[in-house]
């Protein structure tokens, strides 16, 4: 029994160690993007990429996420299909005004 846990631990160090990797040259890619000369959108689309990636991996890695169970993904489904709802209705009024006639 011993023995597994020991190569347990050994895998779960070794995911960390691959984590901080993969976050230590996503970090060295966020400051060369930041010298690139594009475009405001064009930099700010290529730093949300970067930050999603950086992000997927502190979440599902140091936070479980990556382990967890099916309910865990039901409940974020179920709260990205409701903010894209809300989302949704809020755009949809835009163009709702009241023209007072004088």
């Amino acid at each position: 029994m011993e023995n597994t846990d020991v190569q347990e631990v050994k895998r779960h160090i070794r995911v960390y160690l691959y984590t901080f990797s993969a976050l230590a040259v996503l970090t060295v890619v966020t400051v060369a993007a930041a010298s690139l000369n594009v475009a405001v959108g064009t930099g700010i689309f290529i730093a949300m990429v970067i930050a999603t990636a950086k992000g997927t991996l502190v979440a599902g890695n140091f936070m479980h996420l990556f382990s967890e169970k099916k309910l865990v993904y039901l409940v974020l489904i179920i709260t990205v299909f409701l903010f894209f709802v809300m989302l949704i209705i809020i755009l949809s009024t835009i163009n709702d005004q009241v023209i007072s006639v004088s």
